[in-house]
């Protein structure tokens, strides 16, 4: 056996559940501490997962039957997956509760939807969830079956509850082409936000120091409304900013999908992830990453 292989059966096993844009920004900072096997649904990922240092696996959360080799590989779980599109629960979460192993350590990334709206007021982690559409109880849903698998398993879950994620390649920059419109700005909502690269910090430190339980907003500094962030962008690109409409108007020209983002208003202050994580953000905020790109 050569060095190399010794030095990865030395550390500990990973699975990393998700591998989706997040999940490949997170593998370069997993692979030197963890020996990481990452489960994917496609086989024509294997080859990517494999040069990107992972140990591919083929298997689907909707089919469970494909997941069972994977019962107690790995002591330490990210779980990335996104629940099902559709209904009030997610199965998903549920197949993945049957395959860890007692006493594993998981974090799981939820979403801030599951506060629903707050009024533009700014919350902390101890607000109580109030999911006022599926996608957002399907996320309840998941993080409730993930603490009764901690309670029953002696599991140490940390769930962290993230925005809108953006990158350079996750800009609105399609919707200002076509001249979505946006909300009147006394009509606006506040909105929350975090680069893709912070996100993967964000996962790693709480693998190393999150608290058993303990809920984190895995959000940045940005104090911003939507069309605020839409303008942002806009004037960073050079583009023209989206006209802006009366929410009874708007309600005409967005899809059901995005009036139901503009109908949640909410602030998230992030000083766990700061105090109990040690996160230091790259970009703490939206502008920060435009100006910092040379964008602005």
């Amino acid at each position: 056996m050569n060095s190399k292989n010794k030095h990865q059966l030395g550390r500990p096993r990973l699975l990393l559940i998700g591998c989706g844009d997040v999940g490949m920004r997170l593998l370069p900072l997993l692979r030197g501490r963890y020996r990481v096997f990452a489960l994917t649904s496609q086989p024509e990922r294997l080859a990517e997962l494999r040069a990107a240092g992972a140990v591919p696996i083929l298997g689907n959360l909707d089919q469970p039957a494909t997941l069972r080799r994977l019962a107690g590989l790995a002591r330490h779980v990210v779980h990335l997956a996104p629940p099902p599109a559709e209904g009030m629960k997610d199965p998903r979460t549920r197949n993945v509760t049957a395959i860890l192993p007692d006493r594993a350590r998981l974090v799981y990334v939820s979403t801030t939807g599951v506060y629903g709206d707050a009024g533009g007021a700014w919350i902390d982690e101890t607000r109580t969830v109030a999911p006022q559409n599926a996608r957002a109880h399907r996320r309840v849903d998941a993080e409730r079956v993930l603490r009764r698998w901690a309670r029953r398993a002696g599991g140490r879950l940390s769930i962290l509850r993230v925005p809108g994620i953006y990158a350079a390649d996750r800009l609105p920059l399609k919707r200002l082409e076509q001249g979505t419109p946006a909300l009147l700005p006394e009509q606006d909502v506040y909105t929350n936000h975090v680069h893709a690269d912070d996100l993967a910090a964000i996962v790693l430190q709480a693998l190393r120091l999150g608290r058993p339980g303990r809920i984190y907003h895995a959000v940045d500094d940005s104090d911003m409304k939507m069309g605020e962030y839409f303008d942002a962008v806009a004037d960073a690109f050079g583009m023209p900013r989206p006209p802006r409409l009366p929410r009874g108007e708007l309600a005409q020209a967005v899809s059901p999908a995005m009036l139901s983002f503009m109908a949640e208003s909410r602030r998230l202050g992030n000083r766990r992830l700061k105090e109990e994580l040690g996160v230091r953000l790259r970009y703490p905020s939206v502008n920060h990453f435009l100006r910092d790109r040379g964008i602005s």
